[in-house]
């Protein structure tokens, strides 16, 4: 985590950005995070200890580090976006669909299928998005 964080800085610093204690604090959240959290998830963490910290901020810092190809949105229509710092690039997801918990399956035969598209399609493969819904163990139990 502390070398990414340290690629991050440098990333921002070169790119004419204000590194701030509350900046760190969002990559903080973002790179200590497996859930892929929420905005507001990420703001009330980070007022914890900055209690001054605005929303405005916490958005801010999202939108610098999706511009950089830092931070992975998944997007969804009926609740709040969810971001991943840790895998900034396009990946498959499983989502409970009671408790919103988002995990990082490795599908090794991805790379595979993503190959075999470009070569029967001619298509240039810019980003993909694959999601799997269902409900986690811990949801299964509680029922």
């Amino acid at each position: 985590m502390q070398d990414r964080m340290e690629r991050l800085l440098d990333k921002l610093r070169e790119q004419g950005h204000r590194i701030t204690p509350q900046r760190i604090a969002v990559l903080r959240v973002l790179l200590e995070s497996r859930d892929h959290p929420s905005v507001e998830d990420i703001f009330e963490k980070v007022k914890v200890n900055f209690p001054t910290t605005s929303l405005a901020t916490v958005y801010k810092t999202i939108s610098v580090l999706k511009e950089l190809g830092e931070l992975l949105e998944l997007e969804f229509s009926n609740d709040h976006n969810r971001y991943d710092g840790n895998k900034p690039y396009p990946h498959p997801h499983l989502i409970c669909t009671r408790c919103k918990k988002i995990v990082d399956p490795e599908l090794g035969g991805l790379t595979d299928i993503t190959r075999e598209l470009v070569s029967d399609t001619g298509y240039k493969i810019l980003s993909h998005r694959l999601e799997f819904y269902g409900i986690c163990p811990e949801c299964q139990e509680r029922r």
